[in-house]
């Protein structure tokens, strides 16, 4: 088992940063790759970035690729996702996700493990 707590959201205005982070405990975190995903009200979970367990290889959305920087220190059993440059519509709330098999990134049913989600809100 691994359990995820995200941290670091709040509320920020557009053009701002925020940095959330994914503490993670039980299980070799070096061994599980990362998925950060969000759910604005009334839409579904999407995906937003990702980082395999050596953290050399990343994948990101269209929508935040050029803002939003996926990375892991796997000393300290932790992910983090800096968004910079935040417009309105980031608004929801953050997930992060672990798999210890991960084949396509982007995808939900990727992911054994989940953190509660923390709110992100933008305002113009």
């Amino acid at each position: 088992q691994v359990q995820l707590v995200e941290s670091g959201g709040g509320l920020v205005q557009a053009g701002g940063s925020l940095r959330l982070s994914c503490a993670a405990s039980g299980r070799t975190f070096s061994g599980y790759a990362v998925g950060w995903f969000r759910q604005a009200p009334g839409k579904g979970r999407e995906f937003v970035a990702a980082i395999r367990w050596s953290g050399r290889n990343t994948y990101y959305a269209d929508s935040v690729k050029g803002r939003f920087t996926v990375s892991r220190d796997n000393a300290k059993n932790t992910s983090y996702l800096q968004m910079n440059s935040l417009k309105p519509e980031d608004t929801a709330v953050y997930y992060c996700a672990a798999t210890a098999h991960l084949d396509v990134p982007s995808v939900r049913s990727e992911y054994n493990y989940w953190g509660q989600g923390t709110q992100v809100t933008v305002s113009s």
